[in-house]
């Protein structure tokens, strides 16, 4: 059995208590640095809302970023989707009873992924449309790294909920790839690629973007809202929020 690759709150109706609560399958380390963040974001959602001692019931498998990065290079993605299904089908195996990937760039290979699974695949892209449409954005600006913004799959899917994406021009696709690849991913912040970043959300908003999509987990460790005239979109924070809302039905 397989499940579609759809966002999450449709999959199961469960009490909201901590003897119901779902084990979360987490495919992380592309990058640590950003699956850090899913882990206190999750984390902290449930034990608000549980209070006590609750905390989240996660199967967590690191990859080795390097590997996401040279099958990126060589646009190997029946590569990269063996390797994500491997990781995958040892969560499921494990006992998580849906899957987060912490990645927009995997998100490339979602549906392979997905089809070959028995438990459902939480999509970031799913759940940042929601955030979008309760918003009634229709147009909005997306980042990422080079595979995010060039390759069809983020604005495609995007599309299917009636959300129309841009991208910067190729001197803005650039900046942000590398301020991701060569700094971000390294927990490097700096104020210079700040505001290199804002210069290219500004070009999107003469365009017509009226939000903008930081589509790649790291970049909300560098933008944040109070840097942009326009609403943001931190799809770290929304996938997050999900994940522990579909975890606990709440």
């Amino acid at each position: 059995q397989s499940w579609e690759y759809v966002s999450g709150a449709k999959f199961y109706m469960r009490t909201n208590n901590s003897k119901n609560m779902k084990v979360i399958g987490m495919i992380a380390g592309v990058t640590w640095v950003s699956s850090v963040e899913y882990y206190r974001i999750i984390n902290e959602y449930v034990s608000k809302k549980l209070g006590k001692h609750n905390s989240a019931k996660m199967i967590i498998n690191s990859l080795n970023c390097q590997e996401e990065t040279e099958f990126m290079e060589r646009h190997s993605w029946n590569e990269m989707a063996d390797w994500v299904t491997s990781a995958a089908k040892e969560v499921e195996k494990a006992g998580a009873d849906f899957l987060i990937m912490c990645s927009n760039t995997l998100h490339k290979v979602a549906t392979e992924v997905s089809s070959k699974i028995g438990i459902p695949l939480l999509s970031i892209i799913d759940v940042t449309a929601e955030e979008i449409r309760a918003k009634g954005i229709k147009k909005v600006g997306l980042l990422g790294t080079h595979v995010t913004m060039n390759e069809s799959y983020y604005k495609d899917r995007l599309a299917k909920h009636g959300i129309e994406a841009i991208i910067p021009d190729e001197k803005g696709k650039e900046t942000i790839n590398r301020i991701i690849m060569d700094e971000l991913t390294f927990k490097e912040f700096k104020e210079s690629s700040l505001r290199e970043s804002k210069g290219v959300i500004k070009k999107l908003i003469s365009k017509g973007a009226e939000g903008v999509i930081l589509g790649c987990t790291e970049l909300p460790l560098l933008i944040k809202q109070r840097d942009v005239e326009i609403p943001v979109f931190d799809t770290t924070l929304i996938h997050s929020l999900a994940a522990a809302r579909l975890a606990i039905q709440s």
